[in-house]
């Protein structure tokens, strides 16, 4: 059976509560700056300009989609944590991964922003409590309410997803 190159670890799938899964969710939103880091790591111009797969993002657009995502899921999970059930915000990330400022910064730029990002998104985290992750937003896109537990597991597998599409296209194009 062929690999399905977009989803190199599975799609997310939700999972009950367990205070395991929390500190396994909470360790992946804190070590994702580390782990897209070294998935980047000594990748040169032409291999950051390569597509993930066949008519999929480059790594570089990669890297900046995981920073506007993350941004956009803080201020959901500070909504969700301020506000009684809000509406929250969607936006249309294939356009955002063609604006200017992804196509010409650099990947260090964003990999900054995640490293600051993460850092407070991970201390807010870690305050909840057990009810606080029952606490839900309304996504209008998809006309239904989403846990804070919901989404912490959704954005655990955001970052490891993304970070696997650049560790796989090095393993499947010999980039050491």
């Amino acid at each position: 059976m062929e690999q399905d190159l977009r989803y190199p670890i599975g799609r997310y799938e939700p999972k009950p509560f367990s205070q395991a899964q929390k500190e396994e969710w909470l360790t992946d939103i804190q070590f994702l700056p580390q782990a897209l880091e070294h998935a980047v790591s000594n990748l040169d111009e032409a291999q950051l300009q390569t597509p993930y797969r066949e008519g999929g993002w480059t790594v570089h657009q990669l890297v900046h989609h995981v920073a506007d995502s993350h941004l956009n899921a803080y201020c959901r999970f500070k909504l969700g944590y301020t506000e009684e059930k809000p509406a929250i915000r969607t936006y249309e990330e294939k356009l955002w991964a063609e604006t200017a400022d992804v196509k010409t910064l650099p990947i260090n730029v964003s990999l900054t922003l995640l490293h600051a990002l993460h850092k407070r998104w991970y201390e807010f985290l870690k305050s909840f409590s057990d009810n606080d992750f029952a606490r839900t937003v309304y996504h209008p896109e998809h006309k239904k309410e989403f846990t804070l537990w919901h989404l912490l597991g959704m954005y655990a597998w955001h970052g490891r997803h993304h970070a696997a599409h650049i560790t796989s296209l090095r393993e499947r194009k010999g980039w050491n």
